[in-house]
């Protein structure tokens, strides 16, 4: 009767379970540039994907074409039950600002920015130190003494990449002339690669040798343009080392990955916590990517310079500014 009794229970928490799990529905909402943009929304895609190949569980999606798809497609989402919802980009803000307050039952995720809100978890990163890493490494790199700077919608967290690396280069080479430029002052400035490859060829024509872009699927123009021209590109958010091996000098990487799969996790475990999570050097969520495609780039010197830059901001022996605090850079 006492094995019975345990098979019973065991069943019933198995069912349980089962039907925990069948409730459970997750969902991403990416950013303009779409969810293969090889950077931002790519690494909230592949989290995603993580989730699921680890759980079994589906989660549902949507790629937005333009700013007014959003907050329909928040309420949309919600209505539905699907719980929690993940947004990929600060240009969420406004509508999780409306929309959250109506759901107070849903747990919402938005990653690049800070939402107040009970039931929202805001996930951002400490670009500006991850960008002075790969600024150190640029101007190591270059021969020419000019490195080059591409951002893509011109906003203050675009600033925080665009001062922390001109700080990193300065650190390591004082005398080394930064070239900066925008894509636009629109969303359309994340998806256009031409226009990219056309700011970046400019650049290598005054010149600069080593080119860092801040701009989500523009980005992959820069990289082509300074591939084709026999100079280095420096990725962003995602590894994109792999787009040019030998020709991407290396990649300022930010776990937004990680920021959505441990969204959906805790959601699932009932572990889901609320407010802001700002991860830099310290807690892993910035850094810089090498790997079998520029680890020829990348010298032991190099490296060793850039490690100890990485210890002394994590002990807080530098310093580097945060452009979205204070819209002034101290380093240009």
């Amino acid at each position: 009767m006492k094995r019975i009794v345990l098979g019973l229970l065991a069943a019933t928490a198995m069912t349980a379970t089962a039907v925990a799990q069948e409730d459970f529905s997750p969902a991403v909402l990416y950013d303009l540039g779409g969810k293969f943009d090889k950077s931002f929304n790519e690494l909230a895609y592949t989290g995603a994907e993580r989730f699921k190949e680890e759980t079994g569980i589906e989660y549902a999606e949507f790629e937005i074409s333009n700013d007014a798809q959003r907050e329909q497609a928040l309420r949309r989402f919600a209505e539905r039950g699907h719980n929690p919802i993940v947004m990929a980009g600060f240009t969420w803000v406004e509508y999780l600002n409306r929309v959250a307050p109506d759901y107070p039952d849903v747990d919402f995720t938005i990653i690049d920015d800070k939402v107040d809100q009970p039931n929202v978890r805001s996930v951002t990163f400490k670009e500006h130190e991850g960008s002075w890493l790969v600024g150190m490494l640029a101007a190591m790199a270059s021969e020419t003494g000019t490195v080059g700077f591409v951002g893509g919608m011109q906003v203050p967290l675009i600033g925080k990449f665009e001062c922390g690396y001109v700080g990193g280069v300065k650190a390591a080479d004082p005398d080394a002339r930064v070239i900066r430029n925008y894509t636009g002052d629109t969303p359309a400035a994340w998806n256009d690669p031409t226009k990219g490859g056309e700011i970046a060829r400019t650049q290598i024509d005054q010149g600069a040798d080593v080119i860092y872009h801040a701009a989500g699927g523009t980005g992959v123009g820069v990289l082509q343009a300074a591939a084709d021209a026999g100079k280095l590109g420096i990725g962003v958010d995602a590894n994109q080392n792999y787009l040019h091996p030998g020709h991407v000098l290396t990649s300022m990487v930010k776990g937004v990955d990680v920021a959505v799969y441990n969204a959906f996790m805790d959601a699932m475990n009932g572990e889901f916590t609320y407010g802001l999570q700002d991860l830099g050097l310290a807690e892993n969520g910035v850094g810089y990517a090498l790997d079998e495609h520029n680890a020829e780039l990348i010298t032991d010197e190099m490296k060793a310079a850039v490690e100890e830059a990485k210890a002394k901001i994590i002990a807080g022996e530098i310093e580097v500014h945060n452009y979205l605090e204070d819209n002034s850079c101290p380093y240009w």
